[in-house]
This record gives structure tokens, sequence and C-alpha cells, in this order.
């Protein structure tokens, strides 16, 4: 009954806990061989959210015959640190509601810590063993292992997926962005237990760490917790360096063929990094025109209006190295021939006359306010903040943020669609059966 309880509170604490971003006090808090921590207190709830993130960590990393190494490795940190097999390991999050949890993604290795505060001695305590003394007992490999290859079968029978990963290897070739990012299942096959214990002390060292807290606890505690748990970190992470790419995707189509009765495409062009000078007029623009859900023209036009598909959308991602825009869409294989044809119309037309001005300002709006939704649990600020620190920004910047989106103009979201949008470049990798739609 007690444990139950405790789940309760962690729920409804971390759903309840709501910081808006220009009330968040961050503390930048220094830590003898960490450097700076950010922790927002609250001491409302009896709760402690804290992320981590490694630096240039991600699967990026990993070798091009070992793709899948730092999916496997998320995997397989909360199974069996220390003295702890993965049975006993489990058992003491799941008796104490502790929820410690690690993924990563191309650039970066994260790791994710809930627990109630009175629990906050063995739950930092676990992190710490998880990140400097993983087992990787081959049991808990083999099974880990395995559900990574089922969710990579599936995967495989998934066109939206097949279509996503074949655009990515097409857009970056000779690039480990190009690679799986949760690996081929022949390499995954191959992942030895040596290559698992060689990654933790290579990517993660106390120079490439990152560091956010949010809830129930003060930095003295913070210090006293955090501090010994990752003691034993290597002081430098032994990362190799990852080449700044530019995106290139080939221009054109590429028919993956399917049985299936729907397909499913992926299609891009080169976008911009998170530090580009024209961030904030993309965002605005790629809300108006695929990233704003049914307030977007590509929703609009192809759903709405003509009924072509199902579900089409535009997005901006940044990598560390390289940016891409990329957009998707599903529909039956008679309809997805009329679709492109509309979705590449609305390209030359936002490219060519940019928005309306009231398109802008119900972006600029939307933007803006959905802002603080961004910060309702103590999980999401900790998210928020870890975001932050990745990209070098200062703690004021989530007071500062909506000033950057309203100060956005309609002549720069016109420069900007004239520079990202491209639609004789557009690049399309299409899985399924469309009828009357052929590589080229």
């Amino acid at each position: 009954m007690k444990a139950l309880i405790a789940r309760f509170v962690v729920v409804i604490g971390v759903v309840f806990l709501a910081l808006p971003a220009r009330a968040m006090d961050v503390q930048v808090v220094e830590l003898p061989g960490l450097g700076q921590v950010w922790l927002v207190e609250s001491h409302n709830l009896p709760i402690i959210a804290v992320n981590i993130a490694f630096r240039n960590a991600g699967t990026a990393q990993d070798a091009d015959d070992k793709t899948g190494l730092s999916s496997l490795a998320a995997g397989l940190l909360n199974e069996g640190a220390g003295d702890l097999t993965s049975e006993q390991f489990q058992g003491r999050l799941e008796d104490l509601s502790i929820g410690l949890s690690f993924s990563a993604d191309r650039d970066h290795f994260y790791g994710q810590l809930k627990t109630l505060t009175e629990n906050r001695e063995e739950a930092f305590r676990l992190l710490g063993l998880a990140l400097t003394a993983p087992r990787f007992d081959q049991d808990a490999v083999d099974r880990v292992r395995n559900q990574l290859l089922a969710m990579l079968a599936q995967s495989d029978q998934q066109p939206a997926a097949v279509a996503a990963k074949e655009w990515y290897a097409r857009t970056f070739p000779n690039h480990p962005y190009g690679n799986a990012r949760d690996g081929e299942p022949d390499d995954v096959a191959k992942i030895t237990v040596a290559d698992l214990k060689a990654l933790a002390p290579a990517r993660f060292g106390r120079d490439n760490i990152v560091v956010s807290v949010v809830g129930d606890i003060t930095a003295d505690e913070l210090k006293r917790l955090l501090v010994p748990a990752v003691a034993a970190l290597p002081a430098t992470a032994d990362v190799r360096t990852i080449a700044e790419v530019t995106a290139a995707p080939p221009a054109g189509k590429l028919v993956v063929t399917r049985p299936i009765p729907q397909s499913a495409a992926v299609f891009g062009l080169p976008g911009i990094k998170r530090d580009d000078p024209d961030w904030f007029p993309a965002i605005v623009m790629n809300y108006t025109f695929g990233g704003g859900g049914f307030a977007s023209r590509l929703v609009n036009e192809v759903r709405e209006i003509r009924g072509l598909a199902y579900s089409v959308n535009t997005t901006i991602n940044p990598l560390t190295h390289a940016g891409v825009y990329v957009g998707s869409v599903g529909t039956q294989n008679d309809r997805m021939k009329d679709s492109i044809e509309v979705i590449t119309a609305e390209f030359t037309k936002m490219r060519d006359q940019g928005p309306a001005a009231e398109e802008l300002d119900a972006a600029k709006k939307f933007i803006t306010g959905s802002f603080p939704l961004s910060f309702t649990t103590s999980s999401s600020i900790a998210a928020q903040l870890i975001a932050a620190q990745l990209e070098n920004f200062t703690p004021d910047y989530f007071e500062k943020r909506n000033s950057y989106v309203d100060a956005v103009t309609l002549d720069d979201v016109k420069r900007v669609a004239k520079r990202l949008l491209d639609p004789e470049a557009l690049s399309w990798v299409v899985v399924g059966q469309p009828t009357g739609v052929e590589s080229k």
C-alpha cells in the first residue's frame, strides 16, 4: 500500500508542479568537478526530477558496423549496476517508486531520474551506479537485445519509419547522421558485452555532462548527493569528433515498393541549425506552413479542402552538425500522386508569396501562448533546462524567448521562406505502391 501511495504522489506531483517560464528562478550552482548545474527549487511537493545529458555522446558516435550500440546501452544501464543484478536493481527502483531511464538521439545521450524526496539518497546512488558501474550481464544483454531486434523488425513493417530511415540515409551519405539511429539488425546482433562496457567510460565524462534539477532539493543537498554519485566518471570523455556537414538530400523521388494499401512519404530539404540568426523567423514560418496542425496551410490544403491525406506535417530538425527541414504525408496509394503535387505547389506559393499578415499574427500568438505549457511538470521543466544548456543559452533565455518571437516581422518570414523552401529541390522517399509515382 505504501508503494502504491508513493507512486500516486509521484504521478500527481509531476502533473501539477507548474512553473511559468517567466517566474522560474534558475539557480546556477557550481559543483566541484562538474561545473555549472541548473537548479529550480520548488518545495510545494516532495518530488525531485533530474535530467542529464552527455554532449556529443549520441548515436553518431556508434561505429558504422556497430549501429544500435547507443540504443542497446540505453536500454541496459538500469538493468544492473555495481553489486546489484538486473533483478535487484529493478527491484530497488520499483520498491522506492524511482523512475530511472536512458535514451540517445543522434547527438547526445540522456538520463532521466524522478524520485520522492524521502528516497533521494538511494535514487542518486542508483543513478551514479548506472553511469559509472553498469554490469551488462549476458542474460540482460540478450534479453534487451531481443527487445531491440523485435522493435527494429516492427519498424521495418511501418512505411513511415522505413521512409524516414531511407531519407536520412540519402541525405547524409558517408556521415554518421545517415546511419539508422536505433541500429541495423545485423549490427545489433553482433554487439558484444565488451563493446557495451567500453561505451560508458568513453562517452560519459565529467567534462561533457550537463545536469538540470527541479523540485524539492536545495543547492547544498544537490551538491551532497550528486557530486559523489558521479565522482567515478572519467574527467574527460573520449568521444570522436563528428564532422560538420551540409544536408544533401537528392532532388526527386525514390519509391520503395511494399505490398500495402497505403503509402507513406518523407520529404525535405536542407534546413538550419539552432544557432542560426533566422531560427525564430523559421519556426514562425513553419507553424504557418506545415507545423501548426490544423492551423497550417498543408493540413488545410491537403486534408481539409481536398481530403487527399489523413496526415501531413513539416518540422525543422536542428542537429548539432547540420540542419534539415523535413515533412511527412500518409495516404492511400491512389492519392499519393495528388498529395505530392499539392504539397509541391504549396512550397512554391509560400516561397514566392510568404504568409499573410493574419497568418503571421496567429502563428506568433500560438507560439508565445503555448510556451508555458512546456513547463507544466517537474520533468518537463528539467527537460527545458537541459535543452537550453545544450544550446549554450543563459538562464534568462526563458524570460526573453517570447520577445524573440514577437520581434519576427512579415519581411523576416518571407525572406526565410525564400531561403529554405525550394520546391524544385524537394527530396521524396515514398514507401508503398503509389499509383502514378515513380523513382526519378
